[in-house]
């Protein structure tokens, strides 16, 4: 990881920030910023992921990083390969490649700043933050944020390309508003994704938080994702929550709860 730049100072009462970079599998450069405790060192690290073709700049990723910060966590949150910042082709990731680019980015936050990681993720992020923490041994607790259980969900998203990505192995959809050019990799890596039974297999605190009211991903999708999972296991109800946490305050209450139910796993790790 490499620091191309550092935050100009700030109020003690800010939390730092700096922009960072991030190697992926490919040698690629994926664009990152790394949030940090206003006071003092960091008691523990976190791992930070978007949502499928959104950015670690998202408005509500950043109020959640700011209160994990702010609870004295060191936070990464990347751009995925081809989205925001980052190199590479969006047409040629997958589910999996999102996988790897968490892998990569909890590889180089461990450099960073040494400590027990806990793995978050928002919506596809989540569900990609749950895979890569299977893999990643030193991930101390986990928690999603509308997060679907069967990866494929999304491509519901992709209607009207599905003809074209069959035909050509490669389309453009309409998410958001905004164009993007999807290979048919994605769509098949997706529909291959077997996320609840390998849950099974997850052996650490889960925290799923989930809007009963989100029209994006149904918070069935949650269930699914419970039931599956091990115990020790919680699950809260964003109340009044879009899917992308659009009110600030939602946004600021996940960070913030997020940090105090993780702390109690660090907690007892340090005992």
């Amino acid at each position: 990881m490499t620091a191309s730049d550092a935050s100009p100072a700030v109020p003690s009462a800010v939390a730092p920030s700096r922009r960072i970079h991030v190697t992926n599998a490919a040698g690629e450069r994926l664009a990152a910023r790394l949030d940090l405790p206003a006071v003092g060192e960091p008691r523990a690290s976190a791992l930070l992921a978007h949502c499928f073709t959104c950015s670690k700049d998202l408005g509500s990723l950043r109020r959640i990083a700011r209160a994990l910060a702010d609870a004295g966590f060191a936070v990464l949150r990347l751009d995925f390969t081809g989205l925001g910042g980052s190199e590479g082709a969006f047409e040629e990731t997958t589910f999996s490649s999102n996988v790897a680019d968490l892998i990569a980015g909890a590889r180089c936050l461990r450099d960073e700043v040494p400590g027990p990681q806990v793995f978050v993720g928002h919506s596809l992020g989540g569900a990609a933050a749950l895979a890569a923490a299977l893999h990643w041994p030193e991930a101390r607790a986990v928690a999603t944020v509308g997060a679907p259980a069967a990866p494929d969900h999304v491509v519901h998203l992709l209607e009207g390309g599905i003809e074209a990505l069959e035909r050509d192995g490669r389309a453009v959809v309409d998410i958001g508003g905004r164009p993007f050019t999807i290979g048919a990799e994605l769509v098949d890596d997706l529909r291959a994704s077997q996320l609840p039974q390998a849950l099974a297999e997850l052996d650490r605190p889960l925290l799923l938080l989930h809007a009963p009211g989100d029209r994006t991903v149904p918070i069935d999708q949650a269930r699914r994702l419970f039931e599956a999972a091990r115990h020790p296991k919680s699950f809260v109800a964003l109340d009044g929550a879009d899917h992308l946490l659009s009110d600030p305050r939602d946004a600021a209450y996940v960070g913030t709860l997020i940090a105090a139910w993780a702390s109690r796993y660090l907690e007892r790790d340090a005992d």
